[in-house]
């Protein structure tokens, strides 16, 4: 069977930014994403919260989390779980190569703080359950 190619796909780098940040939040242990710089908070360019993508010349993507995790969970683990997440999720959904996920625990949140929920993540309309 052939495949017929009748035009381009272009996937935003805004979908794979949902996409990374929904996956690694879903990870149990992960409190919520984080900005590196005060200055990404005000940034138009930066709409996913705690999500930087980095396009390499073969196509391939390199991820930077930076992430707050719950007080108690053993933070080596939970690295690798984001890690995982993150590179099948983006695989399965766009079909685009995760050539590494690093991930930046900037914090460790107290047990009784609620976690954000995923609307204030990335004010989406979509997300409206």
């Amino acid at each position: 069977m052939t495949k017929e190619t009748i035009g381009d796909i272009i996937i935003s780098p805004r979908v794979l930014e949902v996409i990374t940040g929904i996956a690694a939040t879903k990870v149990e242990g992960v409190h919520s994403l984080h900005n590196k710089k005060m200055a990404d908070t005000l940034s138009k360019k930066t709409l996913g919260k705690g999500v930087y993508l980095e396009t390499q010349e073969d196509g391939s993507l390199n991820v930077d989390l930076y992430v707050h995790l719950q007080y108690g969970v053993n933070v080596p683990t939970v690295s690798v779980a984001i890690q995982q997440a993150v590179k099948s999720a983006i695989y399965d959904m766009a079909e685009v190569t995760v050539a590494a996920v690093n991930v930046h625990v900037v914090g460790i949140v107290p047990e009784k703080t609620p976690k954000p929920d995923m609307k204030s993540l990335f004010d989406e309309d979509f997300l409206n359950d």
